[in-house]
């Protein structure tokens, strides 16, 4: 019964360590998620800054895992090469090492008593403050969690060096029990080094964060349940163990995206081989640096701290490890390439489907968008294709384009499958209590993917409507035609324009244009449509072929409208002070 309510409190220690930093993650994510998507976006243009990027966002959101699925959402979404993603996985690595130093400062005075009051001062901004001040309090409230999370790991973990010294003669048996277990584990050389990097790869893949399993290594070698060589080889471990989440939320993803998850993991094993070679001479230079520690970090017998050694262990591995693979770059790019192959046909159920991509302990809703503003491009993009196709079919009526049709059909297709991945996924990201600008920035996106599936089933129609035209022989008179290719190139303007809008920022005057092309289509297709009423009542037996043609007017206007609906409601996300009443 004692062995399961100690477990029952570690195990309960860690929730409140990871839902704090899960509740502080995501309100970072709330405070600064535009910035801190622009500086992953625009401020990885060397390996440097690659590193900065990486090393200064896990530090912020304490978590290399959320950081390394961030780094694969965005190459999916084409916003990192391969090449820039490297350097901001390098920098995670290192960023994430400050978890060590914090858990060993708490080793050394508890920052337990500071905690609750953080989240105090964060609970009223919670709960009355709003947008940015509520996330800031729900960061602060994380941090307090956080921090009070560890110093209930380190309270229930016993201290065996106290346990050892007990009075008590079943506690200093409990201890020595300890001690031998963990004793005939050690001292093996490199066999107890492999056996304890295991341990660490398990460990993390059982708790599904480096952070968490850093936590428990730490308190362990505080409170001496383990030693500096058997507590830097778990960390070895951890380090291989903290890849897995990566590479799991590449599956699915697109080739790039695939390497990214690759070259993580490749990245952190290069590191921990030759770590392994040098593992007992950099111990004892570890040994040499924690001596010149401050007297504040050392105990009253000046020893140093176990805690901090490991601490030291970790970032100058890190550290060295950047330093040596940040110049070889370009070739693990290269290998991962040789490694994930382009696979050699792209089939419509894998090139326009969108996969949400998380970790599972901290969501990353606010950054998640990126994706979904790529699909919906890609969407777009679908439709000038399909437009262009029909344009093709109906110039040329003497050639046979049954591949062009059966393109459209698939096209047609692929579009309504991937409006409902769009729709899918911005819901899911909705759900992460994002921040209340972005969640008006969903609802638009939504509206925009659905205007853009319109489109693809007018154009649809259209193709329809020209096959019919085909096979019933209807001939279009020379000003009928003239008039639909001319409707149909000002279709063309428009739909390249919410391309361009939706590829950046929208601005006011494409706006403008956009709204300008729209009435030129409105009165087109009035004064066409006039035309052909009034062929209707000179030529005998055209009604047919003009309906036709007023049917294609029709599907044009529509077309347009939808493509104004586009290009508004993204100008729209971007100056919300814009929107008219009536537009909601």
């Amino acid at each position: 019964m004692d062995t399961l309510v100690f477990i029952l409190k570690i195990l309960g220690a860690l929730g409140v360590f990871l839902y704090g930093m899960k509740v502080m993650s995501e309100g970072i994510q709330r405070t600064a998620g535009d910035r801190m998507r622009k500086i992953m976006a625009t401020m990885t243009h060397s390996r440097l800054a690659g590193v900065g990027t990486g090393l200064i966002t896990t530090g912020l959101i304490q978590s290399s895992s959320a950081t390394t699925v961030m780094v694969v959402s965005f190459v999916n979404a084409g916003l990192l090469t391969l090449t820039e993603s490297i350097g901001v996985i390098m920098g995670a690595n290192l960023g994430t090492t400050l978890t060590a130093w914090i858990i060993a400062t708490i080793g050394k005075f508890s920052l337990s008593k500071i905690a609750l009051p953080i989240i105090g001062i964060g609970l009223p901004l919670f709960f009355v403050g709003r947008n940015r001040w509520k996330s800031f309090g729900e960061v602060l409230i994380g941090f307090g969690l956080l921090f009070y999370g560890l110093h209930l790991l380190k309270e229930s973990v016993p201290d065996v060096k106290s346990m050892v010294q007990s009075t008590d003669i079943a506690v200093r048996e409990q201890a020595q029990a300890i001690k031998d277990f963990v004793e005939g584990f050690s001292n093996k050389g490199y066999f107890s080094i492999i056996i304890f990097l295991i341990v660490g790869v398990v460990l993390t893949l059982m708790v599904q964060s480096s952070s968490a399993a850093m936590a428990i290594t730490v308190t362990l070698a505080i409170q001496g349940w383990i030693g500096l060589e058997e507590s830097a080889a778990i960390v070895l471990g951890e380090n291989i163990g903290t890849t897995v989440t990566a590479w799991l939320a590449s599956l699915g993803t697109n080739v790039n995206a695939r390497r990214a998850a690759r070259a993580h993991f490749m990245f952190n094993v290069i590191g921990v081989i030759w770590m392994l070679i040098l593992f007992f001479p950099f111990l004892r230079g570890v040994e040499y640096l924690a001596e010149f520690l401050p007297d504040s970090f050392r105990t009253e017998k000046h020893d140093s701290e176990e805690g901090f050694k490991l601490a030291i262990f970790h970032s100058a591995f890190n550290f060295l490890n950047i330093l040596i693979l940040i110049w070889f770059v370009p070739q693990i790019a290269k290998l991962v390439t040789k490694w994930v192959k382009e696979p050699k046909t792209e089939g419509p159920d894998g090139s326009h489907r969108l996969h949400f991509i998380s970790a599972n302990m901290v969501n990353l809703g606010e950054l998640n968008i990126p994706e979904a503003e790529k699909a919906t491009l890609e969407l777009a993009k679908m439709t000038k294709q399909m437009f262009d196709g029909y344009l093709t079919v109906f110039n040329d009526s003497q050639t046979d384009h049954s591949d062009i049709v059966k393109q459209i059909k698939q096209l047609e297709d692929d579009a309504d499958v991937l409006t409902h991945d769009i729709t899918g996924y911005l819901v899911r990201t909705s759900a992460a209590e994002i921040s209340q600008e972005n969640a008006r920035a969903v609802t638009r996106m939504l509206r925009i993917a659905s205007e853009l599936e319109e489109i693809s089933d007018a154009i649809f129609r259209l193709m329809q409507i020209t096959q019919r035209k085909y096979k019933k022989n209807r001939i279009l008179s020379d000003e009928a035609t003239a008039n639909t290719l001319t409707f149909a190139h000002r279709v063309i303007d428009l739909v390249d324009l919410y391309i361009k809008v939706l590829s950046g920022n929208a601005t006011e005057d494409q706006l403008r244009l956009a709204e300008s092309i729209e009435n030129e289509t409105d009165k087109m297709r009035k004064q066409f449509n006039k035309q052909a009423m009034k062929r209707m009542s000179e030529v005998e037996g055209s009604v047919k072929t003009e309906m036709v043609n007023i049917d294609m007017n029709n599907q044009f206007e529509l077309i347009a409208n939808y493509g104004l609906n586009v290009v508004q409601t993204a100008f729209y996300i971007e100056n919300e002070d814009e929107v008219p009443e009536k537009y909601d």
